[in-house]
């Protein structure tokens, strides 16, 4: 595809600070998971809406120049041609896994694999700095951000019933972890 050689993945530096949020734009909301416990296992149904709405996340507003050239985080954005359309956020967890706070790509791009590249830079970052896979969170009604976990490599992990509570609008917090398979058997290498 043509439109994803003109991609670039630039670590936040001090001239982008203005742009993180540029990415943030509406999702549609079609639907919610289901979550099932058995055996140790999770698993899920989808819960189709007969209306399909729209929501939009506010923007963050955080010390950006924190995530600048350190070793505990990181915000990456991705560029088209000099247009920035994505970026993802990741942080040091305290269970080895490189958390990420948020993922979000410009509603034209979307479907076109600059998420997927996202998450590829992410997980090359989370390895770099020694850690055992990714992590991060959805909330139930985010049907298609969940699919596109899932096709990603992500499984449930969790849910949590209270993370929500002062949100009327979401019954569910759902856990989504993608663990690297090079790291099987190495944990007791790095105690």
């Amino acid at each position: 595809m043509d439109q994803l050689e003109k991609i670039t993945i630039k670590p936040l530096k001090d001239q982008f600070v203005t742009i993180v949020n540029v990415a943030n734009d509406p999702f549609p909301i079609i639907g919610k998971i289901i979550p099932q416990f058995y055996n140790g296992v999770w698993s899920y149904e989808e819960d189709l809406y007969d209306t399909p709405s729209e929501t939009r996340f506010p923007d963050d507003n955080l010390d950006w120049t924190t995530y600048i050239d350190s070793n505990e985080k990181i915000i990456l954005l991705t560029f088209y041609e000099d247009v920035c359309i994505g970026q993802i956020r990741l942080v040091k967890d305290w269970n080895r896994f490189a958390y990420i706070e948020n993922i979000a790509v410009k509603k034209d791009f979307r479907k076109s694999g600059v998420g997927h590249l996202l998450l590829e830079a992410a997980e090359t970052w989370a390895k770099e700095q020694s850690l055992i896979g990714l992590s991060l969170e959805a909330q139930n009604d985010n049907l298609i951000a969940c699919r596109f976990y899932v096709k990603e490599g992500f499984v449930l992990g969790g849910v949590d019933t209270l993370k929500q509570s002062a949100n009327p609008k979401i019954d569910l917090t759902l856990y989504w972890y993608k663990i690297f398979q090079e790291t099987e058997g190495t944990a007791d290498e790095q105690k």
